[in-house]
């Protein structure tokens, strides 16, 4: 006698007219879920020489209500993480990293070896696939129909769709008049459905107990074709995978368990990569024995199972986990040949990559993303002239201002994004440009120099030895300057940046000291005008000193093209060149060490680099800054990288726990360009503009200065000095480092930066860039104090000794140990670039 169970009927009446092929189903793809550029990434499967499988998603229903009212209920979801269903909150939980306990993969493989197993089943419906699982000759005909009306019931799901309230899947018969596709139609509106991508297919785990069965019952089937097993899943994917796991009751959570650990199989990469191509029973149980081999064991009594970890910032490298076939397929490494080999390689009419096609600078700019960050960087920029021109007014006597801060800023950045090589690269006023100008402004009053014609001569000297560094590609000097070099850089402008903000707000209790009973410096004077009411004026017994920052004209007396004399002597054009060489090493460094942080290899970029047609540009247009009296710009490091981050372009379909991949950036020379002309249009919102107070600027500078220190591993090194040990964090370098030889490099560094200091601090402070060069020297030296691993942690390899050195030991690889069963932490670190770079 066969038993049907409450629903049977309907699902079989729905089953047939809802094969359908996986073709067909992403026919017609919500616009959302679509095929577009910003696709997932094929780098990783690119890199491992193989091709790239579906994604899977996993879904695992459970039996439950033995033995009153039998249901299959959905109890978990997988992605790459696990998503538990909270019954009583309502809601999946968060994605985070499955824990499994060792016995439940034991007993998991013992029932599948068992079991049966078919790979490359051709059901092409539920039904057929039921039919395929119950024939085992253990079952007697009357079980056999008992399980088939089981498993043909129709599940229930948690659905949440948007604006509605959470309910379950429907369990109730549906007659045949019934509309049959409103499961499809649910299924298909599952906002889960919108964050996979396409071609994504589906495995589903079938666990629970069920008394009638004298021994337990399992299979594992691998679908020839995917194809839509009804509402068998929550969202409507293509099947490719099944599991079924019953048998009778027992202690504890048995079939749960392995339910979740036959889960979780399915969702590691190598593992479905293996079944996808077993053959045979043996290979699905050598791909279990894999996954077990790499296992790591909690033990008990030190750790909480109930515990949900997190999903990491990144996935750890695939690389060791490949299995022997793909190591076949990828096949023995192959030496990099030149360019030259390559092209006779792929024949006489290869292209090189320099001659390929990448896009157009200003076609790549129409997306919504540009436009956002044109607003973006536009506000950045204005902030930047602002600040930067009342303190440059207020370090050269109002000889530069706003004004000629926002006028500078939109015609050399404007320039700079039409000609440069590099267009996404931002020019601006930056702190040791600032902090120069301001030194030779106070060696021009102190030596009765006429300042702008000296300034002049200044610039024309800093010209002139650029395009010598251009003329004798000295960029590829930059590679010298490691993280010591830049970290001391970063350091010394931060600091100042924040003793010059502290002071000038301290200063300003002194110029507008806070009112005080009896004071006579502010008073309130009320006056009744007459018939038009009553009005509150604030008076001011004292002159008003200079405070309106955007008010400020060009310096009175002079035109806008300089004087290349003035009231200067004519030798002091001369002597002009010993300063400007100081200046060069400032440009140069900000530019070109701004110029490699923006061509990293890890920003994808396709359009190349100009490092020496930047530094031309910048070098033309120090002539025409000097010439009209106008502020010097080079490179700004943080800005240009706020201007890339916000020009990233990231996948839409991401899996719950799982980070958007990185594609690239949008690299055009439209959001720039657009930048600069907002920057010099705003010069007619002066009225406006002029009522930002002074200490909100110095305020801005204070921020900056103190998120700039704190981003660099130098300030961490330099808390491990005054923490003790067992309150320090788990830092990198401190697993492999000792502490005694960290504080060494951390004291070096404090050593250099206290010097540079003093330095800047007397009269010689003028020569401060040459020091700052100096840390270049200091760093070479320190190869003799520090071994090569240490320094690989500390700081960075230089040119040479990479060379010197062995790869094995120093790659990322590999430990330093040189065991293999322990991986290296740098392969957790991120693969897309992380903008966390120190401020101009």
């Amino acid at each position: 006698m066969e038993m049907k169970l409450p629903g049977q009927e309907g699902f079989e009446a729905s089953s047939a007219p809802r094969n359908i092929p996986s073709g067909e189903l992403d026919s017609n793809p919500d616009p959302g879920t679509g095929p577009s550029p910003d696709g997932p990434s094929d780098t990783e499967s690119k890199e491992l020489g193989v091709p790239k499988d579906p994604l899977l998603f996993i879904q695992l229903n459970e039996l439950l209500g033995w033995p009153q009212a039998l249901e299959w209920r959905e109890t978990g979801r997988w992605v790459l993480f696990e998503e538990k269903l909270e019954v009583a909150a309502g809601r999946w939980s968060a994605p985070h990293v499955p824990t499994l306990a060792l016995p439940s993969l034991q007993k998991l493989r013992s029932l599948l070896a068992e079991g049966l197993v078919l790979l490359d089943c051709p059901a092409q419906s539920l039904l057929e696939l039921v039919e395929q699982v119950t024939r085992v000759e253990s079952l007697s005909p009357e079980l056999r129909g008992q399980l088939q009306a089981l498993l043909l019931q129709r599940p229930q799901h948690y659905n949440q769709t948007t604006g509605t309230r959470p309910c379950w899947g429907s369990t109730h018969p549906r007659k045949a008049s019934d509309n049959e596709e409103a499961p499809l139609r649910e299924q298909c509106q599952n906002p889960l459905r919108q964050k996979l991508p396409p071609g994504a297919e589906a495995g589903t785990v079938l666990a629970g107990e069920l008394g009638f069965l004298a021994q337990p019952l399992g299979a594992f089937v691998r679908l020839r074709n995917p194809v839509v097993l009804g509402s068998l899943t929550e969202v409507s994917l293509p099947s490719r995978f099944f599991c079924l796991l019953l048998g009778p009751c027992m202690l504890g959570k048995g079939y749960h368990e392995m339910g979740r650990a036959a889960a979780v199989l399915l969702s590691d990469p190598q593992f479905q990569w293996s079944v996808r191509r077993a053959s045979n029973l043996h290979d699905l149980l050598a791909a279990l024995d894999a996954f077990l081999e790499e296992v790591t064991v909690l033990p008990p009594g030190r750790w909480d199972p109930t515990a949900r970890i997190p999903p990491p910032k990144c996935l750890p490298s695939q690389h060791k986990r490949l299995p022997s076939q793909q190591r076949e397929i990828r096949g023995p490494a192959v030496p990099r040949l030149t360019s030259a080999e390559d092209r006779h390689r792929h024949g006489p009419h290869a292209h090189s990559p320099e001659l390929q096609r990448t896009g157009s600078d200003f076609l790549d700019a129409l997306h919504l993303q540009c436009f956002s960050a044109v607003l973006y960087i536009y506000l950045a920029t204005v902030t930047n002239a602002i600040t930067f021109g009342g303190l440059l007014g207020d370090a050269t006597d109002g000889a530069q201002g706003v004004l000629e801060s926002f006028l500078g800023t939109a015609v050399a950045g404007a320039a700079f994004c039409l000609m440069a090589g590099q267009p996404l690269t931002i020019l601006s006023s930056t702190g040791p440009v600032l902090v120069f100008e301001r030194l030779l402004f106070s060696f021009s009053r102190d030596y009765s120099l006429d300042y702008l014609p000296f300034r002049l001569w200044v610039g024309i000297w800093v010209a002139t030895f650029c395009l010598v560094l251009v003329a004798t590609e000295a960029s590829v000097l930059v590679r010298y300057f490691t993280r010591f070099t830049e970290e001391g850089f970063c350091a010394l402008i931060s600091l100042i940046f924040i003793y010059d903000a502290v002071g000038k707000m301290l200063n300003l209790t002194h110029t507008y000291p806070i009112q005080k009973p009896g004071s006579s410096a502010y008073g309130c004077l009320c006056q009744y005008p007459g018939p038009g009411g009553n009005e509150s004026q604030w008076i001011r017994t004292r002159p008003k000193d200079r405070d309106d920052i955007v008010s400020m004209p060009t310096l009175p007396g002079r035109g806008w093209l300089v004087s290349p004399f003035g009231a200067n002597p004519w030798w002091w054009s001369v002597a002009a060149a010993l300063p400007a060489l100081l200046l060069s090493i400032l440009i140069f460094m900000d530019q070109q060490i701004t110029a490699v942080i923006l061509n990293r290899m890890e920003y994808r970029l396709q359009k190349g680099a100009g490092f020496h047609l930047d530094l031309f540009c910048v070098a033309v247009l120090m002539l025409l800054t000097s010439a009209l009296g106008l502020p010097w710009y080079v490179s700004a490091t943080v800005i240009s990288l706020a201007h890339m981050d916000s020009l990233r372009r990231e996948s839409r379909a991401c899996a719950p726990g799982e980070r958007p991949n990185f594609l690239g950036i949008r690299e055009q020379r439209l959001t720039g360009l657009v930048v600069f002309i907002l920057t010099g249009a705003s010069i007619f919102l002066a009225p406006v503009l002029k009522f930002i107070p002074m200490p909100v600027l110095y305020g801005i500078f204070l921020y900056m200065g103190v998120a700039a220190l704190s981003s660099i591993q130098f300030t961490n090194r330099v808390k491990l000095l005054l923490m003790p040990a067992k309150h320090q964090p788990d830092l990198l370098l401190l697993r492999h480092v000792p502490l005694t030889r960290v504080h060494l490099f951390t004291a070096i560094q404090l050593a250099c930066l206290g010097l540079l200091w003093i330095i800047k601090s007397t009269p010689a402070a003028i020569i401060f860039p040459l020091m700052l060069l100096g840390l270049v020297g200091v760093r070479k030296a320190l190869e003799r104090v520090f071994s090569p691993q240490e320094l690989l942690w500390l700081d960075e390899l230089m040119p040479e000794e990479e060379r010197s050195i062995p790869e094995k030991g120093l790659e990322p690889e590999h430990s330093f140990s040189g065991s293999d069963s322990e991986d290296s932490e740098l392969m957790y670190q991120p693969k897309a670039p992380e903008i966390n770079i120190s401020v101009n």
